[in-house]
């Protein structure tokens, strides 16, 4: 956060359930997160907005940006996506989602801890992947199963969300997997790789996220001056 003090207002937020937010809801949807970061911004008078989102945050941000479009320069995604395809919704049941939800039902940390150790990347510290495996691990159950519930099968909302948004994206990924680079441009999303990180490459190399992220911003900026009325 002290990197952009000097140029920008930074704002965070800890979605509904997560952090310090309130627990008092019955359903976790990444349309319900979007309303309340939208009321966060009309409480706060945001006008000029670059939304960046890491993981399930990603939907979070579309959700946002196709009900304030004209106050958004830009949405960033942070390990969102490596690929967008599925553009029509699965039916119901779907099996694929129920296979990796399954043993977050059975045991919520043990299934938690590995997921993050999984997903960490080799390139992670070992001090670092505990206190996140730690953190996640010790959420609400509730809350954190329903949000998966949703959040593993919205790719055709996000799809629909930035077609509706209509704003420049940028997605900024680990190098490793390989990002399908083509499938994101299709949808209008332009990915930037980070390389010798894992999932959480913003804690693994703030440096480097940062470098990527500046651009980033500054790629809006300039799309945002060279429009009509810019």
């Amino acid at each position: 956060m002290e990197h952009y003090a000097a140029r920008y207002t930074v704002v965070t937020v800890d979605l509904a359930g997560h952090g310090e937010s309130g627990h008092g809801r019955r359903s976790w949807t990444m349309p319900a997160f979007g309303r309340d970061v939208v009321a966060v911004a009309d409480r706060l008078a945001l006008r000029d907005m670059v939304l960046v989102g890491h993981s399930m945050g990603g939907d979070v941000v579309v959700e946002v940006a196709q009900r304030i479009p004209d106050r958004v320069r830009g949405l960033v995604w942070v390990d969102t996506y490596r690929s967008l395809t599925r553009a029509d919704p699965e039916p119901e049941p779907d099996p694929e989602a129920a296979a990796f939800l399954a043993p977050f039902h059975a045991d919520f940390a043990a299934a938690t801890e590995a997921f993050v150790r999984r997903i960490a990347g080799r390139y992670a510290d070992a001090e670092l992947v505990d206190r996140v495996a730690a953190d996640m691990a010790a959420a609400p159950p509730h809350i954190a199963l329903d949000a998966m519930r949703y959040s593993v099968r919205n790719e055709p909302a996000a799809i629909d969300g930035l077609r509706r948004a209509a704003v420049p994206a940028v997605a900024i990924n680990p190098a490793e997997p390989p990002t399908d680079v083509a499938s994101l441009a299709r949808f209008g999303v332009t990915a930037v790789c980070l390389a010798r990180v894992g999932h959480f490459l913003m804690l693994e190399d703030p440096a480097g996220f940062n470098r990527l992220l500046d651009r980033t911003i500054e790629r809006f900026a300039a799309l945002a001056a060279a429009a009509p009325g810019g």
